[in-house]
């Protein structure tokens, strides 16, 4: 079986097929690369063909690269990279030439590249090098280079060749932000060509007619001249000068694949095409090498994609969710409804007043209504999504639900009263989940008659927005319930991650403390422009500062309240409590009352920080150092993931750091938590956790693991990695 086949016809058309066998997507392998280079050239020496469409066997193109070849490149060393990437550049540039004189630019064979769906990294690389792109009339095709979202760059000529079709600041959105369109936006954008109802109808006919003109890139042409200018240019000089300053801007510099990126496209302007090549090359070789980008992608692409399969679901028959209840239209109640509608599930919303019920609906319409003015949505889609939603008052219409998502407010009296009434009209086998996020498991299911069918489900705020979904497994929770979580998850399309019960489960237990040591800097006089830029520079999206605005500081003040309760004298965050306490106590509640540690115009944007955390909490004459400040941030977080995977809270280290990036936002250049530990080594790590305990107390003391680690020269992913459980 090949991933390629061609098929000539009697018109002298080549019809070069993308197939590859048992994959939903086709992926290019280097196998499948040399099949396609050995078609190109059969068909390139036969007198009888006249021009070659290539297309795809399946509903899209492609997605991409296999990673799996990447990773065996990387085995291999940089040479290995290097080689590798060079044996694609070589087939492109085939392509791209096809078969012209090399001085005439005469006598090629026209190639044309018909895209039937979604056109993902080499999957719109190797269109790219054909001389005309036809995509179908599809509204769901996704057209573009996504690759700087896993920590590498498009490395198979698209830099190099979409920089010099569009110039440095047309291609800038689809390089370094990733860009992705569908046929129509990609067409007016420059990156494809044409958009036909059958593209391989309309590339064929494209073919027939083409001219030796037609085949000549322009970068191939006498007296190319890059749209924008090149970088001596006056014009592309500032284009290269803003678009260095806007990625150190967005980046900071840990973030090395748009770094590299950029100085592909710089010193490749420069040279003759064929050079640039080498140097785009080089320097996705350079950026493959880096840990940060085997980090990346592990996490967000090979782990992330594993965890939304069910590496981790019970054997259990399908739990797919036909109707689900959700008691609680709140924001969190109502953004649940309207995933869980979008997802073509029928949805009962039950409040205990029918007004707020109806109110938890109109969320949907008011998030459908936006998707509309965007372009994203149609009112036949709003008016199929809203009729799934039945708001009501009455618990007998979750009769027929075979799963219940209780997101009321945290309380467990509140919660247990709502099981109750809920778990007396729902059908036996229905399983219960309670969207909690700090509320033990164990301890809410009490209330429940079948504890085995009782689970939690932490949902991230805003529901429709954020990718991550933490389900909690309490003592009895039983296997069914479990799957039942996952498919539910997989069904609304979110990354699940498993856990097991303990106090903030894991990705609470992890951000707070990060929040917590912001604040504790403020009380000891660290500057907080200081804090807040030192946590950006090492890739957290907000700073500690903020990001308790964001989420409220009043919330800051119960969640520390209900701990102190419980934890009573062994509670370790007094001098934390005594800043948000006085925030609190004036008002100050973050941004919903436009007033925290930031000040806030009417509109709700932030203004600079308050003027009186200087007089209430002075800035020390003498500052720390900012490495001692990114390490207190850093370590206080990653400390704490290592003993949630030490105390079995955490089962799998893939769960660990996917759910880090997606929930809370932990450096994605890093990988996670447990990829950025292996990064610094376990020896270092025990050394730099023993200076900060020393200095700052046992909030940074290393978990036995990792001493146990640095004595046998343990990796997490060489102990724990590909699934491998903690225990």
């Amino acid at each position: 079986m090949t991933d390629f086949t061609m098929q000539k016809d009697a018109d002298g058309v080549a019809i070069v097929t993308w197939d590859v066998p048992g994959k939903s997507m086709n992926v290019l392998s280097l196998d499948g690369a040399a099949e396609l280079n050995a078609l190109i050239d059969d068909a390139l020496a036969d007198e009888a063909v006249k021009g070659i469409v290539i297309t795809s066997g399946k509903k899209d193109f492609a997605a991409g690269m296999d990673l799996n070849v990447i990773a065996s490149m990387k085995e291999g060393g940089a040479q290995s990279v290097f080689d590798g990437v060079m044996t694609l550049h070589h087939l492109l540039r085939k392509i791209e030439l096809a078969g012209m004189d090399p001085k005439t630019k005469k006598g090629g064979k026209p190639i044309a590249a018909a895209l039937p769906g979604t056109a993902l990294g080499i999957g719109l690389e190797l269109p790219l090098a054909t001389h005309r792109i036809f995509a179908a009339d599809n509204p769901k095709a996704r057209i573009g280079l996504p690759e700087i979202m896993v920590g590498i760059f498009p490395g198979a000529g698209g830099t190099t060749r979409l920089v010099r079709r569009l110039g440095a600041m047309g291609a800038a959105p689809f390089l370094l932000e990733g860009k992705l369109s569908d046929p129509a936006k990609a067409k007016g954008a420059g990156l494809i060509d044409e958009v036909a109802a059958d593209p391989v109808a309309a590339a064929r006919e494209w073919v027939l007619k083409a001219s030796d003109t037609d085949l000549v890139k322009p970068w191939d042409a006498k007296g190319y001249k890059m749209p924008g200018g090149e970088p001596y240019h006056p014009a592309g000089y500032m284009t290269f000068v803003g678009a260095s300053a806007m990625v150190h801007g967005k980046t900071l510099g840990v973030y090395p694949a748009a770094k590299a990126l950029l100085s592909a496209v710089y010193e490749g302007a420069m040279v003759p095409f064929d050079t640039a090549l080498k140097i785009e090359a080089r320097w996705f070789t350079n950026v493959l090498m880096n840990p940060s980008s085997t980090a990346m992608i592990r996490s967000l692409f090979i782990n992330k994609e594993a965890l939304e399969k069910g590496a981790n679901r019970p054997d259990a028959p399908d739990q797919s969710v036909k109707k689900v209840g959700i008691l609680g239209a709140g924001m969190m109640g109502a953004g649940i409804a309207h995933v869980s509608a979008m997802a073509g599930i029928e949805v009962v919303l039950i409040d205990s007043a029918q007004e707020a019920a109806e109110r938890g609906k109109a969320h949907s319409a008011g998030l459908l209504d936006k998707a509309i003015s965007r372009r994203k949505a149609t009112e036949e889609k709003k008016a199929e999504v809203l009729a799934r939603i039945t708001p009501t008052t009455d618990y007998a219409a979750l009769q027929g639900c075979d799963l219940v998502v209780e997101a009321v407010f945290e309380d467990p009296s509140v919660k247990a009263e709502v099981t109750k009434k809920a778990e007396a009209v729902l059908p036996a086998e229905a399983i219960f989940a309670t969207n909690t996020s700090t509320l033990p498991i164990s301890e809410l299911a009490k209330a429940s008659a079948r504890p085995d069918q009782f689970i939690g489900i932490h949902f991230f705020s805003p529901v429709d927005k954020m990718a991550l979904v933490e389900i909690i497994k309490g003592k009895e929770t039983g296997p069914r319930a479990v799957a039942k979580a996952l498919d539910f998850v997989r069904q609304i399309r979110k990354t699940p991650i498993v856990v097991n019960d303990a106090r903030f489960f894991y990705a609470n237990r992890c951000i707070i403390p990060y929040i917590n040591e912001g604040i504790r800097m403020v009380a000891e006089g660290v500057s907080p422009v200081l804090v807040e830029n030192a946590a950006k520079m090492m890739g957290m999206p907000l700073g500690p500062l903020q990001l308790v605005d964001e989420t409220s500081i009043d919330l800051g003040v119960k969640i520390a309240r209900a701990t102190r309760a419980a934890m009573g004298d062994a509670y370790p965050d007094g001098a934390v409590d005594e800043v948000i306490f006085k925030l609190a106590e004036q008002g100050r509640l973050g941004r919903k009352a436009k007033a925290g540690f930031y000040d806030y115009d009417e509109a709700g944007k932030r203004q600079g920080f308050w003027s009186g955390l200087a007089s209430d909490w002075p800035e020390a004459d003498a500052q720390p150092e900012l490495t001692e400040i990114q390490h207190r941030l850093m370590f206080v977080q990653a400390l704490e993931a290592v003993r949630a995977l030490e105390q079995g809270v955490l089962e799998d280290i893939r769960e660990g750091d996917v759910g880090a990036i997606l929930g809370w936002g932990f450096a994605p250049w890093s990988g996670g938590p447990f990829s950025w530990l292996d990064m610094l080594g376990a020896p270092r790590v025990v050394e730099i956790a023993d200076a900060l305990e020393a200095k700052f107390g046992p909030r940074f003391a290393a978990p036995q693991l990792l001493r146990d680690m640095a004595t046998k020269g343990d990796s997490f992913y060489g102990r724990f990695g590909a699934g491998k459980k903690a225990a």
